[in-house]
């Protein structure tokens, strides 16, 4: 057992450039192949080889991906340097992909006009004890790719920065924003610190190319749109 133990070749014993865990940190998981897919899962080799190698050795056995995802238990062990605890992880990831494959997409959210936004947010929000920032992020469709609540408390400039706006945006990609806020007052005209708010965020986005398409403030069963009102 310890001669075996001594032989196993871990991934971060091989050169830099061959780590597949490296490389998709650095270059993403769409980069590597098949190969340095299943290694990365399988994360030691065995009796000398290396686990890209073994990696290999089962796609050469099993001819490939399509008849890897059939195997069972029993017939992947028969590969040299895999133990039915690596023959689990590899039938878990199979069985994930296809319940992913299954998956149906929902029908995405598709913003018109501000009536929309308030469909969504009204009866979440109306009764909210303290006002509630959130950004929600588009695609070039005006379809929802994601929501975000940027802060909760007093709608302050030091509190909504555009720096914490546009992170998320940036990240998902948006094409455009729209930022809604609650008062909790019941009353949702627009106070001197939202329309200032509103302005900063404007120009952030016209910086980044990203563009705030509205603000809208929530009040008990009514909303203003500042877009609509001209003052942004």
């Amino acid at each position: 057992m310890k001669r075996e133990a001594s032989n196993r070749v871990l991934v971060r014993e091989l050169p830099t450039e061959e780590r597949p865990r490296e490389r998709m940190l650095r270059e993403g998981a769409q980069s590597l192949s098949n190969a340095e897919l299943l290694a990365v899962m399988l994360r030691t080799g065995t009796n000398g080889k290396s686990v890209i190698q073994v990696a290999e050795q089962l796609l050469s056995h099993f001819g490939g991906l399509r008849s890897l995802m059939e195997a069972d238990i029993r017939e992947m062990t028969e590969i040299a340097g895999m133990g039915p605890a690596k023959a689990l992880q590899v039938q878990a990831a199979v069985e994930i992909g296809k319940r992913i494959a299954r998956l149906v997409r929902e029908p995405a959210t598709v913003i018109r006009n501000p009536q929309d936004v308030v469909d969504l947010f009204m009866d979440r929000l109306r009764f909210e004890k303290k006002e509630h920032f959130i950004a929600v992020h588009l695609d070039t469709k005006n379809q929802v790719i994601a929501e975000e609540t940027v802060s909760i408390g007093s709608l302050d400039s030091s509190i909504v920065h555009p720096r914490e706006i546009f992170k998320t945006a940036l990240k998902k990609s948006a094409a455009s924003i729209i930022c809604i806020h609650n008062h909790p007052s019941g009353d949702p005209t627009p106070s001197r610190e939202d329309i200032l708010v509103t302005k900063r965020l404007a120009e952030a986005g016209r910086i980044l190319g990203i563009e705030v398409l509205d603000h809208i403030v929530i009040g008990e069963q009514r909303f203003v749109s500042l877009k609509e009102q001209g003052l942004f």
